[in-house]
């Protein structure tokens, strides 16, 4: 089976860590020998590559094509218009795409089907592309594409829009499932297939005792992963310390945070960490702690417990459904500084034997993810081969 990945979370030479999960799953699919893939990541368009204009330089250095994993990835350029931008957002993806899948096809690379990740604009694009090119849409909804995105009027008509385009849906929890299927889908076309865990990059390490419980937070900072929460605890938890492993725009907030409280000793700040060095910050740490106020399907939490560290967490989305064992962890009873505390408190009263939680994780393996993604890619197949027989035979009209 031959597909075409579409989505504008996918890395790139400039940011090896965005969209990495994304990748990830693709990497295991092609791994199983059974499925082929070309990947088209665009990024958004800038004139200049001049380190004074920040972020919106390093999408202009963003090289228009690049191989990774073995993997041939196409980034052409789409506009942002400020402002405007949300709502012709997918148009302007879809428009800016057409080109490169077309060259892709003309290449000798025709496609059987477009796996599409996150419903807006991605997957409202690539569905207006299924729709061009006559190829079936698979799109995998990952969390505030559902969960948020569809608030505002115009995009929720244009998801529920594409997700009625699309030969079949895949979300990575039961939680968004029932999102996706309070807009109005068809249930029957909506798969919930979690994310897995490479169980072979994050496992558990010799590790030297923590003169202090030492508590890790892995993510960007930003306030949907509510680190400020997890500082706020800290004066409730006072041999504890916080290592937190990110960057963004909160990391000044944090800092004063930490220092108004007192507390700013007891935190480290890492900054971007590589995926590949995660594994020995989880293993070294006593527990990771996740505070968000929305997820879809959190990878950290897997990537802690496959290196033996127990996590807590907030109860969002599909949280509860990797957090289901005293083994994995403890969920906050509310998301607050008083509910991070709390929360610590209770793990460690009941620390898991770092072994079982280790084992906890080998349920995550990505295999049965792979087996039912190319289920979902065949069924996708058989529906978009049976939809045009019936419009090809409402074009002909009746037999004679």
């Amino acid at each position: 089976m031959k597909i075409l990945t579409f989505s504008t979370l996918f890395p790139n030479a400039e940011k090896p860590g965005h969209g990495i999960f994304v990748e990830t799953r693709l990497r295991h699919l092609v791994a199983s020998g059974k499925v082929e893939s070309r990947v088209v990541a665009p990024v958004p368009w800038f004139p200049s590559t001049h380190e004074r204009f920040g972020a919106w330089a390093r999408f202009a250095r963003v090289p228009r094509a690049e191989t990774r994993h073995g993997l041939l990835v196409e980034h052409p350029r789409y506009p942002v218009l400020p402002k405007i931008g949300m709502n012709v957002a997918p148009a302007l993806l879809a428009q800016a795409a057409r080109s490169t899948i077309a060259r892709i096809i003309d290449e000798g690379y025709d496609f059987d089907l477009i796996d599409a990740h996150y419903f807006y604009p991605d997957g409202v694009a690539a569905a207006m592309l299924g729709r061009y090119f006559n190829k079936p849409v698979v799109v995998t909804a990952r969390g505030s594409d559902i969960t948020l995105i569809p608030r505002y009027r115009l995009p929720r008509m244009m998801v529920r829009w594409a997700a009625n385009q699309a030969s079949a849906l895949i979300t990575v929890c039961n939680a968004l499932r029932d999102e996706v299927v309070a807009l109005g889908v068809d249930p029957g076309r909506v798969t919930s297939l979690r994310n897995g865990v490479d169980l072979d990059l994050f496992q558990p390490a010799a590790r030297k005792d923590n003169p202090a419980f030492t508590l890790l937070a892995v993510g960007h900072l930003v306030p949907v992963k509510g680190q400020e929460l997890i500082i706020a605890a800290l004066p409730m938890l006072p041999d504890t310390r916080l290592v937190l492993a990110g960057d963004g725009p909160d990391h000044g907030k944090l800092e004063a945070l930490a220092h108004t409280l007192g507390v700013a000793t007891r935190v480290q700040f890492l900054g971007a960490v590589p995926q590949s060095e995660l594994p020995r910050h989880y293993a070294a740490a006593d527990a990771l702690v996740l505070a968000s106020s929305r997820e879809g399907w959190a990878n950290v939490l897997l990537e802690s417990m496959a290196c033996g560290t127990p996590v807590v967490a907030s109860r969002v989305y599909g949280t509860p459904e990797v957090v289901a064992a005293p083994e994995a962890g403890v969920l906050m009873s509310e998301r607050s500084a008083r509910g991070v505390a709390e929360a610590v408190i209770a793990l460690r009263s009941r620390y898991p034997d770092r072994a079982a939680t280790r084992r906890y994780a080998e349920r995550f393996s990505w295999d049965d993810t792979t087996a039912g993604q190319i289920k979902v890619f065949g069924q996708a197949l058989e529906r978009h081969a049976i939809k045009g027989n019936q419009t090809w035979k409402a074009y002909c009209g009746p037999s004679t």
